[in-house]
């Protein structure tokens, strides 16, 4: 693969610690890939045999139950590791990986995993922080699935998905990639009716903007206000 230029990656979670000459063999060890939108980059169930740094575009990572039901588990922005399921030990990988958009990815094999570890401890040390990160990630969500009522944890959903890859306009801030409704409902554990029920009720109240595939927070506080309102205080 052509160099990547360390300049371009040095700030990234990953590399965090990370010296340049010994950025430069953990590159080495890489290959760039081009993944266009709606192709997957990997599937559930399938051999882990890589672990993926994105570094344009976005990826939904999204399961499917037993009894078939998709369940968006969460979104990779630019930047972010994904694919990890050697440093939790599975030989699968748990979840499909889905470019949404364009995207260009780095790939490491797993083989060169124990490897980089062992000579750059301060990769194992960011990536254990990567995971342990995620893992509050789905402590957080099981907590509003069992405690919060579908207008709040839809907020939540919009509030995370604005603060990891908003994009900030004279008029509000818009999740910068293409997301639907479906997308939103299976994120949040309920149906397509009842998110596009919400989201238009708060259309109407000026707080967000919705068209296919795009959402822009016109009153991200108002929505703030909705994610943080308790249970007895008259909410639907």
């Amino acid at each position: 693969m052509a160099k990547v230029d360390t300049s371009l990656v040095a700030h990234l979670p990953l590399f965090a610690g990370v010296t340049p000459e010994a950025m430069d063999e953990i590159l080495r060890e890489a290959r760039s890939a081009r993944y266009p939108k709606n192709s997957a980059i990997f599937e559930q169930g399938a051999d882990a045999q890589s672990f993926f740094l994105l570094l344009h575009g976005h990826v939904r990572a999204a399961k499917t139950t037993p009894t078939g039901e998709q369940i968006v588990v969460r979104y990779v922005a630019p930047g972010e590791t994904f694919g990890l399921a050697m440093a939790i030990g599975a030989a699968r990988y748990p979840a499909t990986a889905m470019a949404v958009d364009d995207s260009v990815v780095l790939i490491w094999p797993n083989s060169a995993w124990p490897r980089l570890v062992e000579r750059f401890p301060a990769l194992a040390a960011n990536t254990l922080q990567t995971v342990g990160t995620r893992l509050q990630e789905s402590h957080t969500r099981i907590l509003e699935m069992s405690t919060q009522q579908v207008e709040q944890r839809i907020a939540h959903a919009l509030l995370r998905l604005a603060k990891q890859s908003g994009k900030k306009l004279d008029h509000g801030i818009e999740i910068d990639f293409p997301i639907s409704r479906q997308d939103i409902a299976q994120m949040t554990g309920t149906t397509l009716h009842t998110v596009s029920r919400i989201l238009s009720a708060w259309e109407s109240q000026g707080l967000v903007e919705s068209g296919r595939q795009r959402i822009i927070l016109r009153d991200p506080h108002g929505i703030v206000v909705l994610a943080e309102r308790s249970p007895d205080s008259g909410a639907a």
